[in-house]
């Protein structure tokens, strides 16, 4: 049996009240979590992987200061993010953008604020690289790595098949393995989708319409990790032009940045790519009529006229989606 929602907002549409009509069980089939994590054919899973990609996440001697790990920007304690507004690189200089999370990555299609990498393996390396983050020369890793013996077993027992195991594109395949096996748990969300209806209060439900229906979220945060892996320009006040950057010619690029998951989006904050907004209320606010109007500006963002309790709703809404996931242990490195 299909249960329709009919819910009326007080939001004036060519003089009239504007009614939506709800499907409540297929808009909740969208939103249902997968059963298995994707691996592309040319990086399949194993334990051994895993456990190299692991130790190698988290060694900062992947770094030229010896400081820096790929943890210090995504560390588990601050929901895979580091809990800043802007990012900190080599020796401590202050980055342009914030350090996005790794959770879910495993669906996603492209990597990185302006997607510039293609795939995760490519976005593994990247930060290593970069003279202003992790400030290595790619080509020396192999060398770093083999002057460890530890990592020289881990490197044969993840790659078995090859002569000489210890290499750049076996870094990136060992760290893109680990990380996307970096999935959010099941929220109080999830529990109310698959049938549990005491798991969120009115509230919170009321929030869930709200996203779908007058505050459009559900226009870039769609499906179970409540993205849709594209690019917008959502109005922010910056002179940071993101994939415009990439795509000078493409209008709708300009001041563009990756839409971000909102699993455990609670315990992520301060949002955006450059950190400006502080809590989830400002974030709502934002979207209800605090963004810059321009040219580039997304299709979907719009003054929407929230009221206050919409907003309360949203927002607790949002809430909903954090789950409880188990701490993560940290590997006993090679020497």
């Amino acid at each position: 049996m299909r249960h329709w929602i009919v819910v009326v907002f007080g939001m004036l549409f060519f003089g009239t009240a504007l009614a939506e009509t709800i499907d409540i069980v297929e808009l909740k089939e969208e939103y249902e979590r997968p059963k298995s994590i994707p691996f592309p054919e040319n990086n399949q899973f194993s334990q051994e992987k895993w456990v190299l990609g692991k130790a190698l996440y988290f060694d900062p001697r992947l770094s030229s200061s010896g400081t820096q790990s790929c943890a210090t920007c995504h560390n588990p304690s601050f929901s895979w993010g580091d809990g800043m507004g802007l990012g900190v690189g080599h020796q401590h200089q202050q980055l342009g953008r914030k350090s996005p999370t790794i959770l879910n990555l495993a669906w996603d299609e492209i990597y990185m604020w302006d997607g510039r990498k293609a795939t995760l393996e490519e976005q593994a390396l990247g930060p290593m690289e970069s003279a202003a983050e992790m400030n290595i020369d790619i080509k020396d890793l192999p060398t770093i790595l083999n002057e460890i013996p530890g990592y020289a077993i881990l490197f044969k027992q993840a790659f078995p098949n090859q002569a000489d195991p210890v290499s750049a594109e076996n870094v990136a395949k060992a760290i893109a393995t680990f990380e996307r096996t970096v999935v959010s748990g099941e929220a109080p969300f999830d529990r109310w989708i698959k049938g549990d209806e005491s798991a969120l209060t009115d509230e919170e439900k009321r929030g869930f319409i709200v996203f779908n229906t007058k505050a459009n979220c559900a226009g870039c945060h769609s499906g179970w990790a409540f993205t849709d892996s594209s690019f917008h320009d959502i109005g922010l006040k910056s002179e940071d032009i993101g994939r415009g950057k990439m795509l000078p010619k493409v209008e709708k690029m300009q001041f563009a940045f990756k839409t971000v998951g909102l699993r455990n989006i609670e315990l992520r904050g301060p949002y955006m790519h450059d950190g400006s907004l502080k809590t989830l209320d400002e974030v709502v606010d934002h979207y209800d009529s605090g963004f810059v109007k321009r040219p580039s500006l997304s299709d979907e963002i719009e003054t929407l006229n929230l009221t206050t309790a919409e907003k309360k709703q949203l927002v607790a809404f949002l809430k909903t989606l954090t789950s409880a996931d188990e701490p993560v242990s940290m590997p006993v490195l090679p020497r």
